[in-house]
């Protein structure tokens, strides 16, 4: 398998790479780590005119807790997230999240970023950062703005960022003191795509369940919130009945996809039986 030709530009600086976004457009595509656009490209599902390689762009690899927000930058590889003492503090459910993330060689090449502007269905990444009330900062020639992750996801293998525009930086707030966070998920191997993923964030607040949060990756187009389930269990006393309902209520309304890894009743089930592991745990890890 081999890509379809295209032209190789390594910018040294930020208005570089942005002046090229500006120029190419839609005929441009950002390699950062490469691990999705390379096999796409060598499979032609992509034909770029434009490859343009932001390695050397300097800056840009930073994962930093200041002011109480959490940063990541374009260049943040998957291995320094997953080693990050920072994400560890300010994220849980990050820490959690991220040893389900791919393989020891992918981690040390992919990107946070470029991962969350992939935005497979199955990936875990986005499904975090939508229940951490991320901001993605996109970077163009023309200025620089902020979007929420519930609407930079817009559909399967898209995002709201324009052709011209760079995602430069990842900013999560700080978790809440005491938060506890639980991640689960089911895959043909240990690092693959996942054929579900749920994960939750809680604190205890007098006893009852205060802040739930619970989200799903592989049940649609892009990350889901599970918003029925948290209502069930926001101000309830934590346990395995209440666990048990809001994990009910998580499957409503659901019409995840089938393929021949699993059907959409089998997916619905593991969204049931995860999202109930991962309360538990989150409740658990409280503090």
């Amino acid at each position: 398998m081999k890509p379809p030709p295209f032209d190789y530009h390594c910018p040294e600086t930020l208005d570089e790479a942005l002046a090229l976004l500006a120029e190419h457009g839609e005929g441009a595509k950002v390699l950062a780590g490469g691990q999705s656009l390379v096999p796409m490209l060598n499979l032609r599902a992509l034909h770029p005119a434009v490859l343009i390689d932001i390695n050397r762009l300097p800056g840009l690899d930073h994962v930093s807790l200041e002011d109480g927000r959490l940063r990541i930058g374009a260049l943040a590889r998957h291995r320094a997230v997953l080693e990050s003492a920072a994400v560890r503090e300010a994220s849980p459910l990050m820490a959690e999240a991220y040893p389900y993330v791919s393989h020891g060689p992918i981690r040390n090449r992919g990107t946070l970023c470029g991962n969350l502007c992939h935005n497979d269905p199955a990936s875990e990444m986005p499904a975090v950062v939508l229940a951490s009330d991320a901001e993605m900062v996109l970077q163009s020639a023309s200025g620089t703005r902020s979007v929420g992750a519930g609407d930079f996801f817009t559909g399967m293998l898209s995002t709201a960022a324009r052709a011209d525009e760079l995602l430069v930086e990842v900013r999560m707030p700080q978790a809440p003191a005491g938060q506890g966070a639980g991640f689960h998920e089911v895959s043909p191997r240990k690092g693959d795509f996942a054929y579900v993923a749920a994960g939750a964030t809680m604190t205890l607040d007098g006893g009852t369940c205060s802040g739930v949060r619970i989200v799903c990756a592989g049940v649609g187009d892009g990350p889901h919130r599970a918003r029925a389930a948290e209502d069930a269990l926001e101000g309830a006393a934590p346990g395995e009945d209440a666990f048990r309902q809001a994990a009910e209520a998580a499957t409503e309304g659901l019409d995840p996809g089938e393929d021949f890894h699993a059907d959409a009743d089998y997916r619905r089930d593991l969204v049931c039986s995860l999202t109930r592991r991962a309360l538990a745990d989150a409740a658990s890890r409280c503090h």
